[in-house]
């Protein structure tokens, strides 16, 4: 769906907004956290996932939430116990959510509202940037194995994914990709060389921005693991993340000085990756070659 053609679809976006209002106006009544969870009557945890856009909440618990803080301008109470409602509607990638850990349902929803998408991948293509038979080749590599009918739900979401690319206002996107991303040959040479290919077209694309660390730039601060830093709006209710995915799992890190620690890194490997052009050069080169 063409982001022109909805409001704010994201529940996940909506939960972090309506958490970081929550949380200035707690702050700015001098109520304190356990104050709150005490007028809810609710376990301790609760008032901070609110707050973290981690668990949805009622329009309920908002409004007495509101009451507590003494805001009492209807406009506002309106607003936000209507956003509390909304922020219980379901995403459009729901449907897959039977094949989705929880943790990725939520990546997916900060990604759909980003406005800008940077990331370092070491071992794979980008799954935004994936040719639908490397998507497939991918998943059917993972332990479980999955069902040749999973396996093509999973290939579906991932194309659904990547049409925030192609949408009116498409978030910038900068992946810088180690060249060991360009000669593992995930399903085979064939299916590589027609990812090769595609990310050749996609770069193309006034919004999409690539890049290649080359083995002879040795050391650097990203070694490890790859990662992406999520970037928003302003007046969206978020700050910047970083999505780490781990092997059966991924870590978010939302700390404001954690999140710049990881924009310097991307800084430094932007800098020592070659410049876009000669990015494009090396794909084309490997790509010919394993032809």
């Amino acid at each position: 769906m063409d982001r022109t053609e909805r409001d704010d679809t994201s529940p996940t976006v909506r939960r972090r907004r309506l958490g970081a209002e929550l949380r200035r106006l707690r702050e700015t009544a001098g109520v304190t956290a356990d104050q709150a969870r005490i007028h809810l009557d609710c376990a301790a945890s609760k008032i901070s996932r609110i707050e973290l856009g981690r668990s949805p909440t009622t329009a309920r618990d908002v409004a007495d939430l509101l009451e507590l803080y003494q805001v009492t301008d209807s406009d506002t109470v309106t607003a936000l116990t209507a956003l509390a409602r909304q922020s219980n509607e379901r995403g459009w990638w729901q449907s897959y959510g039977d094949l989705l850990p929880g943790w990725f349902d939520g990546y997916i929803g900060l990604e759909t509202e980003a406005s800008a998408i940077t990331t370092y991948e070491t071992q794979l293509v980008p799954g935004l940037l994936q040719t639908p038979g490397y998507a497939a080749a991918v998943l059917a590599a993972g332990v479980p194995r999955r069902s040749e009918s999973d396996i093509a739900r999973q290939v579906e979401l991932r194309t659904q994914r990547q049409r925030l690319l192609t949408r009116d206002r498409p978030p910038a996107v900068w992946a810088i990709l180690d060249e060991a991303v360009l000669r593992r040959p995930v399903g085979g040479v064939e299916v590589l060389h027609a990812q090769l290919l595609h990310l050749l077209d996609q770069a193309q694309m006034p919004a999409l921005t690539l890049q290649v660390l080359p083995f002879d730039a040795g050391a650097h601060p990203a070694l490890g693991t790859g990662f992406s830093v999520l970037r928003f709006d302003a007046g969206a209710g978020d700050e910047d993340v970083v999505y780490i995915e781990a092997l059966d799992s991924a870590i978010y890190v939302e700390r404001a000085a954690d999140v710049r620690r990881y924009i310097a890194r991307l800084d430094h490997i932007r800098a020592i990756a070659l410049p876009p052009q000669q990015s494009l050069e090396m794909i084309k080169k490997v790509a010919d070659d394993i032809t």
